[in-house]
């Protein structure tokens, strides 16, 4: 049973998957890291010292009442609420990640073209063999082939 889950471990395609989820975690962390840490700070800034981080809205106060003067502390009280700040946070790591993926998919596909490779022989029509794409006779059965 070992043998057989080695070997299914071991094809490609399940190697490629692994190697391409750790990728993923990993892109994952740095693109969150960014959108908290470089991207959202100036933003605040432009907007009046917002922290996105903290904005929240507080359905239900928990053990000690609200004001809450951040959202860690009123998840320490137990308050229930929305966190809007962190959806922002959220959307805008999610339109990076798909820019990013954009941007892979659109170079495989340019890589693709490029190393698309130029057809070298052709097919006679009249005896279906293959010949070279140059060939103004077919050597198989020797009819003429149009330009």
């Amino acid at each position: 049973m070992f043998k057989e889950f080695r070997e299914f471990a071991m094809r490609g395609n399940v190697v490629d998957m692994a190697v391409g989820i750790i990728i993923g975690a990993a892109f994952g962390a740095i693109v969150q890291s960014m959108v908290a840490d470089v991207i959202m700070p100036p933003i605040g800034l432009i907007l009046g010292n917002v922290d996105f981080s903290n904005l929240f809205l507080v359905l239900k106060d928990g053990a000690t009442a609200g004001p809450y003067a951040s959202l860690a502390e009123a998840q320490k009280a137990g308050a229930v609420s929305i966190n809007y700040g962190l959806f922002a946070n959220k959307i805008i790591s999610f339109i990076i990640v798909a820019f990013c993926v954009f941007l892979l998919v659109r170079g495989m596909n340019q890589l693709q073209r490029k190393a698309k490779p130029v057809p070298t022989t052709k097919e006679c029509p009249q005896c279906f063999s293959a010949i070279s794409i140059k060939a103004k006779r077919c050597p198989h059965c020797t009819s003429e082939l149009a330009a």
